[in-house]
């Protein structure tokens, strides 16, 4: 696959790193000396195409035209909006992917502008961190399915009502499944008959809904107060 990452900021240089650790093919368009100089120093040479992304013959010298998808992850909004239109409507590239710099822009973000995905990342900070908060020590390891779906860890605490009980008593219905159990430092695959135990290590597949679900029955059965006492 050859992906053209137009910005050369932190977002882009760590993009073409997976990319490239994943055998992508990638070209990334900068044209700002000043971080010109860090990406020589990060990126093989032969990723970089020196010039302005919003110039349609800088995108056509940097490969547009045989590119699967363009990443416009400028630190400017207005930016990212020209390169996905001119990359679709120009260049007919199949996929193009945008980062929003600034929420209040989001909603420039849609087919007009020729945006496929639009990426708002003080939005999906946000998310992340009101889920955290939410779901205590429940972990999300990663996302899939665009966030809609999680793979989440946790490790039940003492005197969690979930102990004891059936897998399939526990009303998670499709919005939770139970992947692993690991217990004593192995693991095992659950059935609907599997019980959990205190410390047991559980990785699970879930919607927002049912991590929710599983975190709740998961719970400490008291939490501290700032004073050090328990509260139930």
């Amino acid at each position: 696959m050859f992906v053209l990452i137009a910005g050369g900021g932190r977002t882009g240089a760590r993009l073409a790193n997976l990319l490239i650790n994943q055998n992508y093919k990638v070209r990334l368009v900068e044209n700002h000396r000043d971080l010109l100089g860090h990406l020589h120093q990060e990126l093989p040479t032969e990723v970089i195409y020196e010039g302005n992304p919003v110039d349609p013959s800088i995108l056509e010298a940097a490969g547009i035209r045989e590119v699967h998808a363009v990443a416009a992850v400028t630190s400017d909004d207005s930016t990212n909006l020209a390169i996905c239109f001119l990359g679709k409507a120009l260049f007919d590239v199949p996929r193009t992917i945008a980062r929003v710099n600034n929420p209040n822009n989001a909603w420039l973000f849609n087919e007009t502008f020729q945006v496929d995905v639009a990426l708002n990342s003080a939005d999906v900070l946000a998310h992340l961190i009101e889920e955290e908060m939410s779901l205590g020590d429940m972990m999300t390891l990663f996302k899939i399915r665009r966030g809609r779906y999680a793979v989440v860890e946790e490790k039940v605490p003492a005197g969690a009502k979930v102990i004891g009980v059936q897998l399939k008593d526990m009303d998670l219905a499709e919005h939770c499944v139970i992947a692993a159990i690991i217990r004593d430092g192995k693991m095992t695959l659950p059935r609907g008959d599997s019980t959990l135990q205190q410390d047991d290590e559980i990785i699970a597949v879930a919607s927002p809904e049912g991590a929710q679900r599983l975190a709740d029955l998961l719970a400490f059965p008291v939490y501290p107060t700032r004073n050090g006492k328990k509260k139930e």
